[in-house]
């Protein structure tokens, strides 16, 4: 995961530093760390999200979540002390004042949270994916503009210096002319064949906690990348198909599922598995006369008119922009205004495209949008 390999690429930082090859985090000027409650740790990336936060600018001041076995059994995994644990997000935010909050419930719970916190007044961060219902999506944004607060999604892709590299080559640069396909390929091996935590994997693959099963949990991926690229169109149609190839793992949900996604002028795929012998996070990008890779965080390939495929390298994202905490921390203080991947005008479109495949994938027709194909 993200915050995994952040960990191991803090530790390659400090090992050049040594070498005198590039200036350790420590020498840079300092910054208070951010005041933060985490709400809801039903989601099973709460736990690489406080093992990075151990390390990170982040003093977690509270940590919200109703069911008390849970709660503790959490805490004591991420070595945090248990006062710090409480059952009523309401009354923990009025008494400890945070700048953020992170939420990592389950997406059916989100819009409560938020609204708790935009009653307070408090920047919020949800993990994947912002809502399950495009009514609840706005919700979440009504709430956001009328308490002043920003609300962002926080996914794992989104701190892929590979996709800064993508974007670089076929929007900043506009090597290749305008972009005609977006083909996105997430996936793994399945909640259930990973091991994952029983808690999680059991939401998981409820509906009525998740909203689908593969088609959702790996199709928000590529409706958000597709979305952030495309510039914030909203797509005319949308087509998916979805299946349960593990009907015995899976017997509630889907796990196999294709989104096409058709703009004026381009076409959206998404492929979403749970059936994957890896984990694969991959972007494809075609454009007039050039196409752009991501594999993964860490290799980038293109090939521009005239020239062969080549490797491009993919430095460093800005620090600001580098990592979740960092980012929410630039946002929480108006360092950065919110926008892209995380932001709640990309994020509105995907539970569209995300609903409208549901639909299309329980009837078997195209799901036409209103006002399609516009911003």
């Amino acid at each position: 995961m993200a915050y995994v390999r952040k960990q191991v690429c803090a530790a390659i930082v400090l090992a050049l530093a040594a070498l005198g090859a590039v200036t350790p985090v420590s020498a840079q000027p300092a910054q208070a760390p951010l005041r933060l409650v985490v709400a809801g740790l039903a989601h099973g990336h709460v736990d690489a999200f406080l093992a990075y936060a151990r390390s990170a600018p982040v003093e977690i001041v509270g940590v919200y979540e109703p069911d008390a076995a849970l709660r503790t059994r959490k805490l004591e995994a991420a070595e945090l002390p248990a006062s710090l644990g409480a059952a009523d997000l309401d009354d923990l935010l009025a008494r400890t004042r945070p700048e953020a909050v992170a939420i990592f419930s389950t997406p059916a719970d989100h819009r409560r949270l938020v609204e708790i916190a935009a009653r307070h007044k408090v920047h919020a961060m949800v993990e994947k994916l912002l809502a399950l219902t495009v009514a609840d999506a706005r919700a979440i944004s009504a709430a956001a503009a009328t308490s002043g607060i920003h609300v962002l999604v926080n996914y794992e892709t989104t701190w892929y210096p590979t996709l800064g590299t993508v974007w670089r080559v076929m929007k900043t640069e506009a090597a290749g002319g305008a972009i005609r396909k977006v083909v996105a390929l997430h996936g793994h091996p399945g909640p259930a064949a990973m091991g994952l935590d029983a808690s999680f994997v059991s939401w998981l693959t409820d509906p009525a906690q998740s909203g689908a099963g593969a088609l959702y949990d790996m199709g928000c991926y590529g409706a958000n990348l597709i979305t952030w690229l495309l510039d914030g169109a909203r797509p005319i149609s949308v087509r998916a198909l979805t299946q349960q190839i593990r009907p015995g793992l899976y017997p509630k949900v889907d796990d196999e599922a294709t989104m096409l996604l058709e703009y004026p002028g381009a076409q959206g795929i998404v492929q979403a598995s749970w059936n994957w012998p890896v984990d694969r996070k991959d972007l494809e990008v075609y454009a007039e006369r050039a196409y752009a890779v991501a594999t993964g965080s860490d290799q980038a390939r293109a090939r521009l008119p005239d020239q062969v495929e080549r490797r491009v390298p993919s430095p460093r994202l800005p620090d600001a922009e580098a990592d979740p905490i960092s980012y929410l921390t630039a946002v929480a203080r108006g360092a950065l205004p919110p926008a892209g991947r995380s932001s709640l005008a990309i994020d509105l479109i995907v539970i569209e495209i995300l609903e409208a495949a549901r639909e299309s994938a329980r009837t078997g027709r195209a799901v036409v949008l209103a006002g399609a194909g516009g911003q």
